[in-house]
């Protein structure tokens, strides 16, 4: 039996409750076996990134970046605001691309994302790949994840509507095997 993968999962929001890490917690709850999915909930301690303040890196986002590099691969699930991505989510990739070797180059990862509005996270998720690829991350190029109307979708913290639950399940399928190379 293979061993199990760690996933580290990062939600793209400050909001404590929000619709992203209320995804994640359902990813967690939803991995297929051999998967393991842990939520980072410290992004708040990340400061504005700063070459002035790079070396040494501050001790948030060196906890960050140890987390990232023992973690298999890394889950990272954005809003999207203004049609794009998040100032803190670019702000969480402008620190991991940093420091020899930077913990993305290589990084298996997979990009979801949830709003309350319609359009879903299309745009956002388009600059996330776009920003990681320039990192040399290994980014999951399919199955695509947008969850729109996420405030219908949600009983309080836990992810009720069925239809959502098995394209997230299968969506972590498909990580499984990306972070595998088992296709």
């Amino acid at each position: 039996m293979s061993p199990e993968l760690r996933v580290l999962a990062i939600a793209g929001s400050l909001r404590r409750d929000s619709f992203n890490r209320r995804l994640l917690h359902a990813a967690a709850e939803l991995a297929p076996p051999g998967m393991g999915i842990d939520v980072f909930d410290a992004i708040t301690a990340i400061p504005l990134f700063n070459e002035d303040f790079e070396s040494p890196a501050p001790p948030a986002v060196d906890e960050l970046r140890s987390a990232v590099a023992s973690a298999d691969a890394l889950l990272i699930a954005t809003p999207e605001y203004n049609q794009s991505l998040p100032g803190v989510v670019k702000n969480l990739v402008d620190w991991l691309s940093r420091g020899q070797p930077s913990v993305l180059d290589g990084k298996s990862m997979a990009i979801l994302g949830a709003t309350a509005g319609q359009w879903g996270t299309r745009l956002a998720q388009s600059a996330l790949r776009h920003s990681l690829a320039a990192c040399e991350a290994f980014v999951m190029p399919a199955p695509q994840l947008y969850v729109h109307r996420a405030a219908e979708l949600f009983d309080g913290p836990r992810l009720v509507d069925a239809r959502t639950r098995d394209a997230l399940a299968n969506f972590l399928v498909s990580f499984r095997r990306w972070i595998r190379r088992d296709w």
